[in-house]
Parts: C-alpha cells; sequence; structure tokens
C-alpha cells in the first residue's frame, strides 16, 4: 500500500521509520508548507510542497496528517480528505465530537475512509478503556500520563518573553496511584493526579522571578498542578533533557460476581523511550487498516474504536489464529 506523509516534524519522522520497516507499505512521498529543498528526511523518499499533491489522489493510498490538533488538523484532515484516505492523531479531546463530524462529512462526500484521533491516547488508552468498562462495567477508570515530556506544555513555556527554551515533564503523584493500583477507588482532583516538573533556560539578564510566575500561574497549563521550575543553562538542558520520553497508564479498579464480591484492578501501560516515533508507529498501523476498509468499500470518519483488530496487523488470518489468539 502506498503511503504519504504530510507534515514532517518529530511525529512525521515517526511515520517515516515505521512505514520504511514495513513490508506491506511504500512510502511514496513527503509533503510539507515548507520549502522542499529546506527538508532532509532520514530516508531517500522524495520531498514536495502541498501543491505536489495536487493530481495525486491515484498515486497515495494512504495521507498520514502530522500537523498539529490547535490549528493544522482541525482544517487539513477535512480537506484532505475530500480527497484521500487520511489518518491523524488530533489529540484535543473536548473537541473531538466536532472533529469527527467534519470529517466524517467530507469523507462521505469523497468516498474515502478518514480516521482520526489515532495515537497512544487518545487511540490505544481509548481501546483499553473501551475494553476494560465494557468487561468489568461496575468500576471506576483512571488515566495517569508520564513520567514524560509534554511537547505543548513545553512550547508554552518556550512563548514567555525571557525563556530561551524549556522542557516540561509531567508526572504521576505516585501515592495516587498507588491508592489507585489497590483498588480504593479515590476521587482525584487534576492536582491530585498529577505534578509538572519545569526546566529552563532564561535568556541572559532575564527576570527570573517573572518567569517563575508566569509559568506557575498560565491558565490550563499549569495554575491546576503543583508545578516545580527549575532554571539550568541550554548545555545541561542538551545534554539531559533532549529526549522525549514518555507514557502512562489506564486503570480501571471496580468488582465482579453476582454480589459485587470479587474486587479486580484492570492496568495497561506504556512507557516509551520516543513518543513521536511511537505515535508514528501507531498512525502506520492505523493507515494499514484505513487502507483494508477502503478497499472493502466504506467511507466516512472512524475512530479505533470502529476498527476490527485484525485490520491493524500485517499478519495473515492463520497467521493470528497461530501465533496471537
Amino acid at each position: 500500500m502506498k503511503i504519504g506523509i504530510a507534515g514532517y516534524g518529530n511525529l512525521g519522522r515517526g511515520v517515516e521509520a515505521a512505514v520504511t520497516n514495513a513490508k506491506d507499505m511504500e512510502l511514496v512521498g513527503i509533503f510539507t508548507r515548507r520549502d522542499p529543498a529546506s527538508v532532509k528526511p532520514a530516508t531517500d523518499t522524495p520531498v514536495y510542497g502541498f501543491a505536489a499533491l495536487n493530481g495525486m489522489e491515484d498515486e497515495i493510498d494512504v495521507l498520514v496528517l502530522c500537523g498539529g490538533s490547535a490549528t493544522d488538523l482541525p482544517v487539513q484532515t477535512p480537506e484532505f480528505a475530500a480527497r484521500f484516505n487520511v489518518v491523524d492523531s488530533f489529540d484535543t479531546h473536548a473537541n473531538i465530537p466536532q472533529h469527527f463530524a467534519n470529517v466524517d462529512a467530507a469523507a462521505k462526500a469523497a468516498g474515502t475512509v478518514g480516521i482520526i484521533s489515532c495515537g497512544w491516547d487518545p487511540g490505544l488508552f481509548s481501546l483499553a478503556r473501551l475494553y476494560f468498562s465494557a468487561v468489568m462495567p461496575e468500576g471506576v477508570d483512571y488515566t495517569f500520563w508520564g513520567r514524560g515530556v509534554s511537547q505543548g506544555h513545553s512550547d508554552a513555556i518556550r512563548r514567555i518573553p525571557g525563556v530561551a527554551d524549556a522542557r516540561q515533564y509531567t508526572v504521576p503523584v505516585p501515592e495516587a496511584l498507588a491508592r489507585v493500583r489497590a483498588g480504593e477507588n479515590p476521587e482525584l482532583t487534576t492536582r491530585d493526579k498529577h505534578t509538572r516538573e519545569c526546566y529552563v533556560v532564561a535568556e541572559e539578564g532575564a527576570d527570573l522571578a517573572a518567569i517563575e510566575q508566569a509559568i506557575v500561574t498560565m491558565p490550563n497549563y499549569f495554575s491546576d498542578y503543583d508545578t516545580t521550575v527549575t532554571f539550568i543553562s541550554q548545555e545541561e538542558l542538551d545534554a539531559e533533557h533532549k529526549g522525549l520520553p514518555h507514557g502512562g497508564s489506564v486503570i480501571r479498579s471496580g468488582r465482579t460476581g453476582l454480589a459485587s464480591e470479587f474486587a479486580d484492578t484492570l492496568e495497561f501501560s506504556l512507557d516509551l523511550d520516543s513518543n513521536p516515533f511511537f505515535t508514528g508507529s501507531v498512525l502506520a498501523a492505523i493507515a494499514r487498516a484505513a487502507f483494508r476498509m477502503s478497499e472493502e468499500g466504506k467511507a466516512g470518519a472512524f475512530t479505533i474504536l470502529d476498527i476490527a483488530p485484525a485490520q491493524l496487523s500485517p499478519l495473515s488470518k492463520d497467521e493470528l489464529l497461530a501465533h496471537i489468539v
């Protein structure tokens, strides 16, 4: 199946690696809003401007969209779904219903498949929440993220005047995690579940107190959390915080039995050395499913919850029966 990548940042590089390693996929092109000559892919894949997608509808089976959820994907996914089968990792949870509706209208009109919100959360964690709640209806869900780098929160810090560079880690509160795993079903606030650690490189002469105050009071990002700010040099940041690790857990604690006499805890966890490269691997598997669903004549918007698990795998049915089931 022929795959195109739209957008070549960290996530685009992750998709490039996953598609290159997949024996049933061919990467036909990387498409960028930048000057194509300025983009140096890790493989020998040709790089084009977005305008080159015009007329390539028959040459690309699935276009994987690697833009951001804030401003890119709300526009790009419906726009490209009108011409291609598409996959995205839109992760603004509150806006998923509207994004789904927009993509669904475009894809149904065009007869294409648009699979949205496919990373690890939303994505694999969504599956875990569904499976757990389906098999254990009497229970409570908890989702913990980290310890890992939040790229969006790191970017928010870098936009503060006087900040040269920054990394922000989301960290689960160990006591809260332990109580959930023990089956206590605690009521937890946002502040109870996670803390935020900020490592900041300040510009020379910057007001450190003002920067720290701007961070810890920033609404929607840090004000609802216990946040620590540590100022370090650029050399320390590059040496100790250059990676993009992440991960987390979905935990459901509940009860089974006629009289709810049995206490059960279900958990699905990820520990990722590279968030974008793992997410790129998820998107590549979803692209395989999008191609197969299109071949079956399906059209419209879908999420990972709508995909039969076997559609994600390169293995044949006989191989799945022998080695996976």
